[in-house]
C-alpha cells in the first residue's frame, strides 16, 4: 500500500522515538514534535520545488523574436525577410530567409510586417531557420492586382503571381463594372481574420479579358508600380520646352563639333549616354563619356523629382517599359538623339596604352550626337561583315576601331585586377500582336556591348573616386564580400566538380573566383558554376558610404551613366553640378546628407522590386510559350540537381523540372556531395552538364512551373527547328 507524505513522517517519528529508548513526553510535547517535523518536511519540499522551478526557468531560453516582411506562397507557407540583426540571430552567418509553416502564419498576408518567434533548432525541418508569427505589426498590403472571377453569386480576385495572398471576396456592390476574367486592382476593405478571407473593392480595371499586354501590366501593378503619372507631374512635364536655351559664355563646354555617337539596342529610345574616342599626340586615348543632363529639367523638390524618387528606376518587363520619367523627357527632350543639341555632363579620361587613367575632367557640356548606332551593326563592322563601311563612313569607322582597341585595353586591365565576369545567357522573347509569346531564344551579346560596358565602368569609377575624396554626400554602388555560410555552400558545390576553393570569408578575393570561372569556360557545367557563384554574392545596393565593389574588384564605384532611368544617377548629377560651382555650405551638406540617405535606401528597395517584376514577366512568357509545346520533345542539359529532382535547361534558356519520381527505370537517390542523382540498381547517374532528351508534360502560367520527363529515343526527326520524337520509349 502506498504511503502518504504524512504517514511517512509519522513512521520516521516513531523510529526516532524507538532509537531514543522509547521515551516520550506528554501528549502535548509529542504533538509539538510531530508538528515541527511536518513543518520542517513541508518547508524542505517547498524549497526543493522552488529550486526545481528556478532550474527549469534557467534551462528555458528566452524566445528569440524577429521583425520582418512576410512573403506568402500559394500553398499557405511563407518566408520572413529580415535585413537587420542577422549576426546577432544567426551566429553561423546563415543568410537565408526564415521559413513559416502555413499553420503558423496567423492570417498574415504577403507583404505584411510581422513579429515572429524563432522555433528551437530541433523543430526545424532541415537547416533553414523556422518561426511562428506572433503578431502582425503592420498591414503593408492595402491593394492587390489580379484576375477577377465570377462563380455563381460569388465574386473574388485571385492575386497575380506565384506568391499568393489568398483570394479576396468581392461583394456585388463593390465590383464596379469588372467582368469575369478582367485584370483588376482591388482595394482591401477587411483583412483576413480567424481563417476568413479578406474582402475588397475593385478600384481599377487594368485590362479587359484577353487584352494584349494586360498580364504583364498586372504584374507591374502587383508590385506597386504605377503606369500613369500623376496630373501634377504631367502638367510640369508639358510646361518644359523641348528646345534648349541659348548657352551663356563659360556656362557649358561646347562639344557639338566632336565626333560623338550613341550605341544602344535596336528598339531603345531613351539614350542616356554618348561616347567619343580620340588619339592624343602622346599616343594615349581620350575617352569622352557624355551623359544626358536630366537634372537640368528635373529640379530638386518638384513633382517630377518626387515621382522619380518614388519610382526609383525604369522597368523593362519583356516588351514593355514602365519609365521613371514621362516619355516626353525620357524618349525625347533628355534622350541623346542624333543631330539634336542636348545638354550633357561629360567625363573626359586620358587613358594610356596600358589601360591606366592618368588624367580626367568632369564638366557641364552640350553635344550633338553624330550617329545613332546599334549593337548588332557595330559588332558586324568590327568583325568585318560590313566590308564597305570603311569606304562609306571613314571617320566613323576610325572611331569605332579606336573604341574596339581602347575597350580591349580596359577589359584586360579589369581582368588583371580580378574583376568577376558572369557570362550567363539571357533570353530574348518575341511577342505577337495578341500579346502572346511566340518565340524564345538566347539573346546575342556581341563585342559592341562589351565596348559600352567598359566605357561606362571607367566613367563610374572615375566619378566615384573623385567625389569620395571631395567628401561630399554622395550615393555609391556597393557590393560587399560574400558571407561565410554562402561561401561554404559554394565550396561544397565546387568540390563536387573537383574544384578546390582555397579561401574563406576573410581572405576571399574576387580574383580567386574569376580564375575558377575562367577554368570552367566551355565545360558542360559552366553555367551551373556561374549561377552558383552569382548566388553566393551579396546583393549589390546603393549606399552613402563608399564600401567598394567586390565583384568588379573596385575600391570606388557609383552609378553615374543612366539618369534617365535610375534615380541615384540623377541625384548625384545634381551634387556634381553643384560642387562644380563651389563647395556646399554646412547647412546644405546636412540637407544633402539626408537626401542621399533616403535616395540610397528607396532606390535599393525599388531596384529589387523592379528586378522581380522583370523576372516574373519573363517567367510568365516562357511558361506561356511552353504551354503551346506540351507533349513535344527537346534536347537539354541538366543545370542543377535537387533532392526532389533535377532542372533541365533548353538551348533557348527555358528551364523545367524533372521530378525524381518520374525516373521510372530505377530508384534514384540524391548525392549532395557529388551533385548527382544515382540509380540504386543500375548506377545510372544524372549530373550537372549531362545532355538529356526531355518531353514537356506540364506548363502552368499561374505557378510559372514547367515539368519535363526524361525520354529515350530510337529515331529523331528535326522539324521546324525543333526536335520531335517519331518512335520513343519512356524511361
Amino acid at each position: 500500500m502506498k504511503k502518504t507524505k504524512a504517514s511517512k513522517i509519522d513512521s520516521r517519528i516513531k523510529n526516532e522515538e524507538k532509537n531514543s529508548g522509547g521515551k516520550r513526553g506528554n501528549s502535548k510535547s509529542g504533538a509539538n514534535k510531530k508538528s515541527t517535523a511536518i513543518r520542517s518536511a513541508d518547508k524542505g519540499a517547498a524549497n526543493a520545488k522552488s529550486k526545481n522551478k528556478k532550474r527549469a526557468r534557467a534551462r528555458r531560453k528566452k524566445p528569440v523574436v524577429v521583425i520582418g516582411v512576410i512573403r506568402k506562397y500559394e500553398k499557405g507557407f511563407g518566408f520572413i525577410e529580415i535585413r537587420e540583426d542577422r549576426e546577432r540571430l544567426f551566429k553561423d552567418g546563415d543568410n537565408r530567409d526564415i521559413f513559416v509553416a502555413g499553420k503558423d502564419m496567423k492570417d498574415a498576408m504577403d507583404g505584411d510586417a510581422v513579429s515572429a518567434e524563432l522555433l528551437p533548432r530541433h523543430l526545424w525541418r532541415g537547416t533553414r531557420p523556422e518561426a511562428r508569427v506572433r503578431k502582425i505589426v503592420t498591414r503593408c498590403t492595402t491593394e492587390v492586382a489580379g484576375t477577377f472571377y465570377e462563380e455563381g453569386s460569388f465574386s473574388f480576385v485571385r492575386p497575380e503571381g506565384p506568391k499568393k495572398r489568398g483570394d479576396i471576396f468581392i461583394s456585388a456592390r463593390n465590383t464596379n463594372g469588372a467582368e469575369d476574367g478582367d485584370m483588376v486592382v482591388c482595394k482591401i476593405l477587411m483583412y483576413p481574420m480567424d481563417g476568413q478571407r479578406a474582402e475588397g473593392e475593385i478600384t481599377e480595371i487594368i485590362a479587359r479579358k484577353g487584352e494584349p499586354g494586360g498580364d504583364i501590366r498586372t504584374i507591374v501593378h502587383a508590385h506597386g508600380f504605377a503606369e500613369k503619372f500623376p496630373a501634377e507631374v504631367e502638367n510640369q512635364t508639358n510646361a518644359i520646352r523641348a528646345r534648349i536655351p541659348k548657352i551663356k559664355e563659360g556656362e557649358r563646354k561646347d562639344l557639338r563639333e566632336k565626333m560623338t555617337v550613341t550605341i544602344d539596342g535596336e528598339y531603345s529610345k531613351d539614350f542616356d549616354d554618348a561616347v567619343s574616342v580620340e588619339i592624343l599626340p602622346n599616343g594615349s586615348y581620350l575617352l569622352g563619356v557624355h551623359i544626358a543632363d536630366v537634372s537640368h529639367y528635373v529640379e530638386e523638390g518638384t513633382p517630377l523629382d518626387r515621382e522619380a524618387l518614388k519610382r526609383g528606376t525604369s522597368i523593362y518587363p519583356v516588351n514593355q517599359v514602365v519609365p521613371m520619367l514621362p516619355e516626353k523627357l525620357s524618349n525625347n527632350i533628355c534622350s541623346l538623339r542624333p543631330n539634336r543639341d542636348r545638354f550633357t555632363l561629360t567625363v573626359d579620361m586620358e587613358i594610356t596604352k596600358s589601360g591606366e587613367i592618368v588624367n580626367y575632367d568632369i564638366y557641364e557640356s552640350v553635344i550633338k550626337s553624330k550617329e545613332r548606332l546599334v549593337y548588332s551593326a557595330v559588332s558586324k563592322i568590327i568583325e568585318g561583315d560590313l566590308v564597305k563601311y570603311e569606304e562609306i563612313h571613314p571617320h566613323l569607322y576610325r572611331t569605332i576601331m579606336n573604341m574596339r582597341d581602347l575597350a580591349a585595353l580596359l577589359a584586360k586591365k579589369r581582368e588583371e585586377r580580378g574583376s568577376i565576369n558572369f557570362d550567363l545567357p539571357e533570353a530574348e522573347i518575341e511577342i505577337d500582336e495578341t500579346g502572346a509569346a511566340v518565340n524564345v531564344k538566347r539573346a546575342e551579346r556581341g563585342i559592341a556591348h562589351n565596348i559600352i560596358e567598359e566605357f561606362m565602368l571607367a566613367a563610374n569609377e572615375t566619378v566615384a573616386e573623385h567625389f569620395n575624396f571631395m567628401q561630399v554626400p554622395f550615393v555609391y554602388r556597393v557590393h560587399e564580400k560574400p558571407d561565410t555560410a554562402k561561401l561554404e555552400e559554394l565550396r561544397r558545390f565546387l568540390y563536387g566538380f573537383g574544384i578546390n576553393l582555397k579561401a574563406n570569408a576573410d581572405s576571399v578575393h574576387p580574383q580567386i573566383l574569376a580564375v575558377i570561372l575562367k577554368e570552367v569556360k566551355g565545360k558542360p557545367y559552366e553555367n551551373a558554376v556561374s549561377t552558383a557563384m552569382l548566388r553566393t554574392m551579396q546583393r549589390a545596393e546603393y549606399d552613402t558610404e563608399c564600401l567598394g565593389h567586390f565583384g568588379l574588384s573596385l575600391k570606388y564605384y557609383c552609378h553615374f551613366t543612366s539618369p534617365i532611368r535610375r534615380y541615384p544617377d540623377l541625384i548625384i548629377h545634381r551634387i556634381i553640378k553643384e560642387t562644380l560651382h563651389g563647395y556646399p555650405s554646412s547647412e546644405r551638406l546636412k540637407e544633402l546628407t539626408k537626401k542621399v540617405r533616403i535616395a540610397a535606401d528607396m532606390s535599393s528597395v525599388n531596384e529589387r522590386k523592379a528586378i522581380e517584376v522583370e523576372r516574373e514577366a519573363e517567367s510568365l512568357k516562357k511558361t506561356e510559350y511552353m504551354e503551346r509545346h506540351v507533349g513535344e520533345i527537346f534536347e537539354g542539359t541538366v543545370s542543377s540537381i535537387k533532392s526532389f529532382g533535377m532542372y533541365v535547361e533548353l538551348p533557348n534558356t527555358i528551364r523545367g523540372l524533372v521530378k525524381i519520381e518520374s525516373l521510372e527505370n530505377d530508384d534514384y537517390s540524391y548525392q549532395e556531395d557529388r551533385q548527382s542523382l544515382i540509380g540504386t540498381h543500375t548506377g545510372d547517374t544524372y549530373s550537372i552538364g549531362r545532355k538529356v532528351t526531355v518531353k514537356v508534360v506540364r506548363a502552368d502560367k499561374d505557378t510559372r512551373e514547367i515539368d519535363f520527363i526524361i525520354v529515350n529515343t530510337n529515331r529523331l526527326e528535326t522539324q521546324r527547328g525543333q526536335t520531335r520524337i517519331i518512335k520513343r520509349k519512356s524511361q
